[in-house]
């Protein structure tokens, strides 16, 4: 950890709309485009040019990526209007500019094209840019012509890299994320005096602002500004650099007189002395000043002005307290985001922007994990209003070699060190940006081949570009910590396998999934304590944590069978149990600077076809269409927030499959009230981890309406869910041993497995994980189908809670396996055993066939106890069915 980064006192800036600034001029260009997919246009005659042209607005995008699979007609999104197309597309836009830009310098203004951009304007080439996420500019003053009409013609490449392609060089090169093709941020002209402050410092605002030391007696802040001459003449000016508190009084002001060569930049260094700062102090109080930059002639004539928010912070992350600010302790947590939402991909709104930080700041969030590329500047300058901290990063992501290459080609290290730079001069005067994220999981090394590689010899090193970037990184803004997040180290394969890149950048960030992708939920914490151990004076954050969440596939029992995490199998229910695991042991960790959780909202990516939905990942605490607030959304707000939170979970769950369920409550109420139709269940103060469990609640046949109620100091808060329970469900209960979600059988109500303690869940047809899968399957000698392919195995029981009076028991048994003789257990009931040494295989024929064997049992104190109990080997069972 360097010591710049530890005792930096950082100003940040916040750039504001051109149209705002005084003696430019600007031309929002929005309206009046037309695209095509596709095909080869002249640009000198581009006017003219034929092609199936379609009017279209920017921000723009041609693709449409990701659907759920349930009620397609809720959703923009859905089979039939998916476009993955990934190639060229053309612009075009006839537009006249007013005699504003008459006799200045113009410059065209894209916020990000993606991946890459070739621009003309009348024919003529201006430039062009690789790279999707920046913002960048082009010289048009040569070619612009004032109040008469003019043809902007914009080629765009979005193609997936591959060797030899043309978009080879140009990160990303993979990713769990679509890459949107388009104009999807806008476009601009801007007009400037021939002496401006520089347009062209790679997208940047031209002005970098730090504060160098806050003492009791006040701040320091250096600020550096590049002017531009660009006259043919040398011309003497003037820069004044004001600091304005929020009421517009200066509390400091420089100014500076510098001879400016012709068709020359001179960067004009000054000081500000702050007396007594209001200093930015995140959420608590995002204070912000106003820092305004005028060029003028010697005798005062205005040339160029810049005005932008700034904020005054001290910042520190120590290895051993976590995050301070302004020399105060903060706990970091927050979520990681992805830019698109359902049916407008990459292309959208401020407006959409400021909804999803809505959405974030209800739940709680200090923090934002802006992934995994370069956001516009508008989650920015919300960040900087309301006090988020936010973590920047690059697109190099899991890959940095294409084909057989073990080392970075000099174009692709180009293009890093390019989005770099663009990254940081474009958001260093940003309050809210806490670190420069230089990669994400480049550390698989060969733990998965198939993902990363498929050379038999050594994998590429990802250390010499990522001490390559570090540098950079520390040579552009001293101020602030690079950091890297990574996914392997000591965790899914081989150390020997698996390179340390934690150690190229200065914070460090662990994606881990634990309990999902591999492993345990208890896992986390030991393996934090280990990576923490092994490099103590390095602060380490956790960068992504998480799981799936489909909002139309439920569980009774979050551990009642193994979690398909590349498959069809994940509940609503499992993704708020790894939150809850995950969050316990995460708190308990001061030494962590930061968290943040994998991810605020659902997103596109074409590497998944899982849970309810296809191509999305759906480990978002809200859907991608925003409309759902998952259960594990409010898990955190009841944790993060003071505001009153009572959630019933599982409200999604309607129909129910047992008569007896669990009821779980997120509530940061001091009391908590549950009742179900009409009558009170039971009241719970002060819930651990904010969980309110009420177990072994009963529902009647039809309609329940089930109601917590938080009883908070200033008044009382209710939460109501309705769900149904069959008259099948309440006449029997049918157990579907060693499933997470129960299959639909025709004619019966199966649940999930429930109501066990001990043994462990398998299948015949385990989930397949990375690769294609086995060949699956079948079970014969039963109606029951998928039902008898999952099993419950061990020493184990069922508690099951049931009305006094005689049942059937029905007990379904598949031998996955072993041969006639390796396996012969009992069975017992309320203490009596009813199967003597069953041998599944010698009484079946053989693995993969199903038997049954019928058992009357009497229930007399409400509780129906079955047990299987080892004679040899373990225990197994497949299906439970009791009845009237």
């Amino acid at each position: 950890m360097t010591s710049r980064w530890i005792a930096a006192a950082i100003g940040m800036a916040i750039a504001v709309p051109a149209a705002a600034q005084a003696d430019r001029a600007t031309m929002t260009l929005a309206q009046g485009w037309q695209f095509q997919r596709g095909g080869t246009v002249d640009p000198a005659a581009a006017a003219t040019a034929g092609g199936a042209w379609q009017p279209v607005s920017v921000p723009h995008t041609w693709n449409r990526v990701g659907y759920y699979l349930p009620d397609p007609q809720q959703h923009r999104n859905h089979a039939d209007t998916v476009d993955k197309y990934q190639g060229v597309g053309w612009y075009r836009l006839s537009f006249t500019p007013d005699a504003a830009f008459a006799g200045r310098r113009a410059w065209l203004q894209f916020d990000a094209a993606s991946r890459t951009a070739e621009v003309w304007l009348n024919g003529r080439r201006l430039g062009a840019h690789r790279g999707g996420f920046s913002r960048f500019r082009l010289d048009a003053t040569d070619a612009l012509r004032a109040g008469e009409t003019n043809v902007l013609l914009v080629k765009v490449d979005n193609s997936q890299p591959e060797p030899g392609s043309s978009t080879a060089d140009v990160l990303p090169l993979a990713g769990d994320f679509f890459v949107h093709g388009g104009l999807y941020r806008p476009v601009s002209l801007i007009a400037t005096d021939p002496v401006h402050i520089d347009m062209m410092e790679d997208g940047g605002s031209g002005i970098l602002a730090a504060t160098r030391a806050i003492t009791p007696a006040g701040a320091t802040i250096d600020v550096r500004v590049r002017v531009r001459n660009d006259r043919a003449r040398r011309q003497d000016a003037v820069t004044t650099v004001r600091l304005l508190d929020a009421d517009g009084r200066t509390v400091a002001r420089a100014t500076r007189r510098a001879g400016l060569a012709g068709h020359a930049t001179a960067a004009v260094a000054q000081s500000l002395a702050v007396a007594d700062p209001h200093l930015w102090n995140g959420v608590a109080d995002p204070y912000l000043h106003r820092l305004v930059v005028e060029v003028t002639t010697p005798s005062g004539a205005v040339l160029d002005r810049v005005e932008q928010a700034f904020g005054i912070r001290e910042l520190r992350a120590d290895p051993q307290r976590g995050f301070l600010l302004n020399g105060k302790p903060l706990r970091l947590h927050g979520v990681g985001y992805h830019q698109d939402r359902e049916g407008k991909g990459w292309a959208i709104s401020d407006a959409d922007v400021e909804q999803d930080v809505a959405i974030m700041r209800e739940m709680g969030v200090n923090t934002i994990r802006l992934t995994h590329y370069q956001h516009g500047q508008t989650i920015h300058d919300l960040a900087d209003r309301y006090g988020l901290i936010v973590w920047d990063e690059i697109p190099l992501v899991s890959k940095w070699t294409l084909g057989n290459d073990l080392v970075a080609t000099d174009a692709l290290r180009a293009d890093a060190r390019q989005q770099l730079r663009e990254l940081i001069l474009q958001n260093a005067n940003h309050a809210s940006v806490v670190s420069w994220g230089i990669a994400n999981e480049v550390d698989f090394g060969k733990s998965i081949p198939a993902f990363i590689t498929t050379r038999d010899g050594a994998a590429p090193d990802p250390l010499p570009l990522l001490r390559e970037l570090d540098a950079l990184a520390k040579a552009e803004d001293p101020s602030r910590a690079t950091a890297l997040a990574t996914c392997c180290e000591r965790n899914i394969g081989p150390t020997s396998d698996v390179p340390i890149t934690a150690v190229a950048a200065d914070l460090g960030g662990a994606n881990r999934y634990f309990g999902w992708y591999y492993g345990k939920p208890a896992d986390l914490g030991p393996h934090l304590d280990e990576l923490h151990a092994k490099r103590p004076a390095q602060p380490l954050s956790v960068t992504e944590y998480g799981a799936g969440g489909a909002t139309t596939i439920h569980t009774d029992d979050p551990l009642g069978g193994p979690i398909d995490a590349r498959g069809h199998d994940q509940p609503e229910e499992f993704e708020s149990y790894i939150h809850e695991q995950a969050w316990a042991t995460l708190a308990r960790k001061p030494y962590l600077w930061a968290s943040w959780l994998w991810n605020s909202f659902d997103f596109a990516t074409t590497v998944r076809r899982e849970g309810d939905a296809v191509d999305i990942n759906t480990k978002g605490l809200v859907t991608y269409d925003r409309q759902i607030r998952k259960d594990a959304y409010y898990f955190y707000k009841a944790n993060w927030t003071e505001t009153p939170t009572v959630h019933i979970n599982g409200r999604r769950y309607v129909d129910r499959a047992y008569r007896v369920t669990d009821v779980r409550v997120y509530s940061n109420a001091p009391r908590t009230e549950l009742s179900v139709n009409g009558r009170v269940v039971g009241t719970m103060s002060d819930c651990a981890e904010r969980i309110c469990v009420w177990r072994d609640v009963a529902l009647t046949a039809g309609a329940n309406r089930v109601v917590a109620r938080g009883l908070f100091a200033g008044g009382a808060q209710d939460d109501r869910v309705d769900w149904q329970l069959s008259p099948d469900a309440a006449q029997a209960v049918r157990i579907d041993s060693g499933a997470l979600v129960a299959p639909q059988v025709a004619g019966k109500r199966f649940g999930s497995d429930a109501f066990f303690d001990g043994g462990t869940a398998g299948s015949v047809n385990p989930a397949a994980g990375y690769g294609p899968p086995p060949p699956r399957k079948v079970v014969t000698g039963t109606a029951g189908g998928v039902v008898a392919e999952t099993y419950r195995q061990g020493r184990f029981g069922y508690r099951i809670p049931l009305a006094p009076g005689r049942y059937a028991l029905d007990l379904t048994f598949v031998e996955p396996s072993l041969a006639a003789g390796a396996r012969q257990f009992d069975v017992t009931v309320n203490g009596r055993r009813v199967i003597a040494a069953l041998d599944v295989a010698a009484a079946a024929g053989g693995p993969l066939r199903a038997i049954t064997r019928r058992v009357p049992v009497e229930v007399g104190d409400g509780v129906l106890d079955v047990r299987f109990v080892p004679v040899k080997g373990e225990a197994i069972v497949s299906a439970l069915e009791i009845s009237r």
